[in-house]
C-alpha cells in the first residue's frame, strides 16, 4: 500500500507539473514589437527586380525599409531578410520594422536599413499556369550563387541610393526555414560581406545537403561570424532530416569551433511564433558591442 501510495502521490506530481509547462508555441510579443508613443517611424518601398544574371528568367518582389534616423552622410547598417515579405509584415510574427524603429530610436541597435527579399519565381509560358518557385534551389543550394546574386546584383542598386557600410560587423542577414541555411551559407561564402547571421527554425537537413555544414563547421578554420540560432522541440521531423537534432548539432559544432554564438531552443514548431517573440533580444544580441 506504501508503494502504491508514494506511486499515486507521484504521479499528481507529474500531472500538477505538466499543469505549469508552456504549450507548444505559446509565445507572447512584448513591447518592443508593438508601436511605441513617440518612436519615428521609418519607410517601407515596394520595389521588384527583373533582370537577374545570377538566377537568369526569375522575377522577384522585394522592400526596403530606411529609419527615420538614417544620414546619407553616414555609412548605415544592414540587415538583409530571405522570405521577405514574411519579415515585413506587421501583422505577422516578426513585425521586423516595428522592432527596427523602436531599438533604433532607444540606441539598442545601430541605425540599419533593411532589405527584404522573396525568393524568385519562373514566370509559366501560359498566362493560365502559375509561376514556377526557385525558392528551394536558391535557398537550399550550398555554395556561393545566391551570395553573388546579393552582392553582385541587389547591393550595387540600393548602393546607388543609400550610404550603407562596407564592413562585414554592420551587416547580418536572416531567414527562416530554408532562408534560415541560406543566410548561415551566405555568410559562410562569403564572411567579407556579411558578419551577423540570424537563423530561425533553420533547415540545416539534407534538402540540398546542407546537412554536412555542422561537420564543416568543425573541421574549417573560424571564421568572423556571430550566429544566432533559434529553433523548438516540436520543429521538423520528415525524410530530410529532424531540423531539432539538426539545429542542435550545428549549435554544438559552433560551441565546438569557438564562434561567436547563441542558441534558443523552445517546444515551438516550424513557424514564426517563437523567433517573432524573441526577435527584440535576438536583435539585441545580435548588434552588441
Amino acid at each position: 500500500m506504501r508503494m502504491w501510495g508514494r506511486m499515486l502521490l507521484w504521479s499528481l506530481f507529474l500531472s500538477a507539473a505538466g499543469t505549469q509547462l508552456p504549450a507548444a508555441d505559446d509565445y507572447k510579443h512584448g513591447p518592443d514589437s508593438v508601436r511605441q508613443e513617440g518612436v519615428p517611424q521609418g519607410t517601407v518601398t515596394p520595389l521588384k527586380w527583373k533582370d537577374s544574371k545570377v538566377f537568369p528568367g526569375t522575377e522577384r518582389d522585394y522592400w526596403l525599409y530606411v529609419p527615420a534616423q538614417y544620414d546619407k552622410t553616414q555609412p548605415a547598417s544592414l540587415m538583409v531578410f530571405q522570405d521577405g515579405g514574411a519579415y515585413v509584415d506587421e501583422k505577422k510574427d516578426f513585425r521586423v520594422t516595428i522592432v527596427f524603429d523602436n531599438l533604433i530610436h532607444k540606441k539598442e541597435m545601430p541605425v540599419t536599413i533593411g532589405l527584404f527579399i522573396s525568393p524568385g519565381s519562373i514566370p509559366p509560358a501560359d498566362p493560365q499556369q502559375k509561376a514556377r518557385s526557385n525558392r528551394s534551389f536558391e535557398y537550399d543550394s550550398l555554395g556561393d550563387q545566391y551570395a553573388k546574386f546579393l552582392i553582385d546584383e541587389l547591393l550595387p542598386e540600393i548602393g546607388k541610393s543609400y550610404n550603407i557600410s562596407p564592413d562585414p560587423a554592420q551587416r547580418a542577414i536572416c531567414g527562416i526555414s530554408s532562408g534560415g541555411i541560406c543566410a548561415w551559407t551566405v555568410a559562410w561564402e562569403r564572411p567579407d560581406q556579411f558578419g551577423k547571421v540570424l537563423s530561425h527554425v533553420g533547415s540545416f537537413t539534407n534538402i540540398r545537403g546542407g546537412n554536412v555544414y555542422p561537420y564543416l563547421v568543425r573541421k574549417t578554420e573560424q571564421k568572423p561570424i556571430r550566429v544566432f540560432l533559434q529553433d523548438g522541440s516540436n520543429d521538423l521531423d520528415n525524410l530530410h532530416g529532424s531540423w531539432p537534432l539538426a539545429n542542435q548539432e550545428m549549435a554544438a559544432a559552433l560551441k565546438f569551433a569557438k564562434y561567436d554564438y547563441k542558441f534558443e531552443y523552445g517546444d515551438g514548431g516550424h513557424n514564426g511564433k517563437h523567433g517573432g517573440a524573441i526577435l527584440p533580444d535576438s536583435l539585441r544580441w545580435l548588434w552588441r558591442k
